[in-house]
């Protein structure tokens, strides 16, 4: 049955899905956009991409789909320091528009706002998954 929490699911996996595997092919760029202060950028970038590929196909699963959403919140907290230095930084990066780098921030809370919304079990699908 489509509903909207499933039309979010699919967004959230599409979005991480396509996130993860990018870190492998487009490391570079990941590297770029990650703050100085920060060390082992490569290996960070490939950290990152497998939990995202692990968070989409978690959030897939019911009996695992809150604990994966948990992670992908956790997750994209954890990349914000990369958003906020391209956001404090746009000369680093002449061919994002500055106006891409405010709106991103927003995107970026959102994503947060649709994980939690479309990964949280009903009470009642609780207590069917998990008797008490």
């Amino acid at each position: 049955m489509l509903t909207l929490k499933n039309l979010g699911l699919a967004f959230v996996f599409l979005w991480f899905m396509a996130g993860g595997i990018a870190h492998f092919t487009h490391t570079g760029f990941f590297m770029s956009i990650m703050p100085p202060y920060i060390g082992y950028h490569r290996e960070i970038v490939y950290v990152s991409g497998v939990f995202e590929i692990l968070g989409a196909i978690g959030i897939l699963l019911p009996a695992l789909r809150q604990w994966a959403g948990n992670g992908l919140l956790l997750l994209v907290l954890c990349v914000s320091p990369a958003n906020i230095h391209m956001w404090l930084n746009p000369q680093l990066f002449p061919d994002v528009s500055p106006v891409f780098l405010s709106a991103r921030l927003v995107v970026q809370v959102l994503l947060l706002v649709l994980i939690w919304w479309c990964t949280r079990m009903p009470r009642r699908e609780l207590g069917r998954q998990y008797p008490q």
